[in-house]
């Protein structure tokens, strides 16, 4: 079992309860499968023979994911059988706005404190989540990577600055990018586009912290998803790329896909040399940003409101208040893959031309 006691694991299972105070886990468990509610570490079993499992799918010849939240039998008839034992919660929205915040700022600075910095880095991109991350570990050294000229490396190295801890900056290049590529569909099974660009410099990043020696990585991970940091849910309900009616069904959703992402994350950085560290995942965070009204994920143009109230008066207004873009866009990865395809004869014209030069690396 990752990540918790099996006895903590039988008595959430005893209770069905999903936020049982743990960072999520896996493994086997009396006769069971198990994986929490949000999937925070991926497990695989064979199609045909549910007892060979494990938590990387290159060991098994036909591996099926263990879906979040549901548990199943590797042994007898129901052999394969998966059973959702725990299901997100779904708290009304609070209705004290002070006390909502006293919430989410207690259990964010109690996870991200409570972090062992012995052998630890700090993935920095100079936004608000990876910021506060840093806060917690002030001796852990931060990483940033990025092309040259890109937003995430200007951004960190000005956080950096403000927070007055020093930075390492990885820098991207075509070379790095094209032999990175094959490793990364190697380790997620995966040649689509978005999940290679959104992981390519975090890999590359992951590797450089191990190359120095550290053997685990604190990540910022799931703060976009919990507290509203996505444009398309402060669009909700304009936007046609949710289906909810409100800005905070919309944030549901969005937390609703990270057993996708994160399995996709894990299985990079495990790939790379170090093991992820994503305090804001913790359930006790978790359970802070569920009952969070709309207002306190979005107001106006600013996203991620009861973060950033949280981290008010422990980092620097600039950088508790800075934007940031999404990994792939904001390291250039994105634009230099596209490059790297088109210079390779992959056209715009071309269907998935990106999707065709990934696969043509692998070849």
């Amino acid at each position: 079992m990752r990540g918790a006691s099996p006895d903590l694991v039988r008595r959430a299972l005893g209770e069905r309860d999903p936020l049982p105070g743990t960072a999520g886990f896996a493994g086997e468990l009396d006769g069971r499968l198990v994986r929490d509610v949000l999937g925070r570490q991926p497990l695989f079993s064979e199609r045909d023979d549910p007892e060979r499992w494990s938590f990387d799918h290159r060991d098994l010849d036909d591996p099926v994911a263990v879906p979040a939240g549901h548990a199943r039998e590797t042994t007898g008839e129901a052999a394969g059988d998966d059973e959702r034992v725990w299901s997100l919660p779904d708290p009304p929205a609070a209705t004290d706005r002070d006390a909502a915040l006293e919430r989410v700022r207690d259990a964010v600075f109690d996870s991200v404190r409570s972090v062992d910095d012995d052998g630890l880095a700090v993935a920095f991109s100079g936004g608000v989540d990876s910021a506060v991350v840093a806060a917690g570990v002030p001796d852990a050294p931060c990483y940033v990577a990025g092309f040259e000229g890109s937003h995430d490396v200007a951004a960190a190295r000005e956080a950096a600055a403000a927070m007055d801890r020093d930075l390492a900056v990885v820098e991207l290049t075509h070379e790095a990018l094209e032999r990175a590529v094959p490793e990364i569909v190697a380790a997620l099974g995966r040649t689509n586009p978005m999940d290679v660009q959104i992981v390519l410099p975090l890999y590359l990043l992951a590797e450089r912290v191990a190359e120095d020696g550290y053997d685990r990585l604190a990540v910022g991970q799931g703060a976009d998803e919990l507290f509203g940091g996505y444009a398309k849910v402060q669009k909700a309900p304009d936007d046609p790329r949710v289906e909810a009616e409100t800005v905070r069904g919309a944030a549901r959703e969005l937390i609703l896909t990270l057993p996708d992402q994160l399995e996709r994350d894990l299985l990079v950085l495990r790939a790379a040399g170090v093991e992820p560290v994503a305090p804001l995942l913790h359930d006790r965070v978790v359970s802070a940003a569920l009952p969070l009204p709309g207002q306190l994920l979005v107001d106006g143009d600013r996203r991620k409101v009861a973060l950033r109230e949280a981290a008010s008066g422990v980092l620097p207004e600039s950088v508790a208040e800075a934007d940031k873009k999404a990994v792939q866009y904001g390291t250039y990865a994105s634009r230099e893959l596209d490059r790297l395809a088109r210079q390779a004869g992959f056209k715009r014209r071309m269907e998935n031309h990106v999707q065709r030069y990934v696969e043509s690396l692998v070849e």
